[in-house]
């Protein structure tokens, strides 16, 4: 195991939290800071991935909880679990485009599912990612996530998600059994 996961703190996001999560999300997934990382989507989408409000809906839902990964007194990490039913959803998930490939992602997704098990008893995690990302679906894979062949639109036109750079953008839900 990476030594990394022994420094790291996982917490509950607050409304405290939001510009810095804001920050880490477009740090991880748009424009050029995004391209010193792997995530990137600054190829496929432009624009914005998410918004203070965004990030405020998960904060003060009920059914959601926004978890925050720090090290070293700074936040590294942070993904979305959302309950709905018999399974966890996965979402909003960043890592620090610099901290990339060390092993950090592993350590925040295999907890994030141990906190989904233990809080709500879910026995799946889904998640969408957008098809034509074939790296990151095939980093899922290898984290016992598959492949359903379920597809829904990409929302184009809703700047929301982004600006599409491409016309062949669709979600593909993501599906892990969970032990």
């Amino acid at each position: 195991m990476d030594t990394t996961a022994t420094r790291l703190t996982f917490r509950d996001a607050t409304e405290d939290d939001v510009d810095v999560l804001v920050a880490l999300v477009e740090s991880a997934y748009r424009g050029e800071s995004s391209r010193a990382g792997w995530t990137t989507e600054a190829d496929i989408l432009e624009g914005r991935r998410t918004d203070p409000e965004g990030v405020l809906d998960v904060i003060r839902s009920s059914d959601s909880r926004l978890l925050v990964v720090e090290q070293d007194g700074g936040v590294v990490a942070c993904c979305q679990l959302e309950h709905r039913g018999g399974h966890a959803y996965f979402g909003m998930f960043a890592v620090s485009p610099t901290l990339q490939g060390a092993g950090l992602g592993k350590t925040v997704i295999a907890e994030a599912e141990r906190q989904a098990r233990a809080a709500w008893g879910v026995t799946e995690m889904h998640m969408t990612v957008i098809s034509v990302r074939d790296d990151l679906i095939a980093w899922y894979e290898r984290r016992g996530y598959r492949r359903t062949g379920r597809m829904t639109p990409f929302p184009y036109g809703d700047e929301r998600f982004g600006v599409p750079r491409r016309d062949d953008l669709r979600f593909e839900l993501l599906v892990k059994e969970l032990a």
